[in-house]
């Protein structure tokens, strides 16, 4: 438990960064999951549009470090390789 007037602040703002980056993960995930969805139903133009909604998403993920750089940059290459090798 917090014992300063300075560490009970640094819990708050903890309690707060954690709600937010939570709910900034799922809504990465989220927006991979329809990707992936479209891409399992063999929908190309669904998936080009999810990927384009997900992009954003992911790029704010990694911005605020919820997400590595590098692996928004991975994910975001695979899900645009994987759609550009659908038929």
């Amino acid at each position: 438990m917090a014992n300063h007037k300075s560490a009970e602040k640094r819990a708050r703002q903890t309690k707060r960064r954690t709600a937010v980056n939570s709910a900034r993960r799922g809504r990465v995930r989220g927006s991979i999951r329809k990707v992936e969805e479209a891409i399992k139903a063999g929908d190309k133009k669904a998936a080009a549009e999810a990927l384009r909604a997900a992009q954003p998403e992911i790029q704010r993920g990694a911005t605020s470090r919820v997400v590595a750089k590098n692996a928004a940059a991975r994910r975001i290459s695979r899900l645009n390789a994987r759609i550009k090798a659908m038929s």
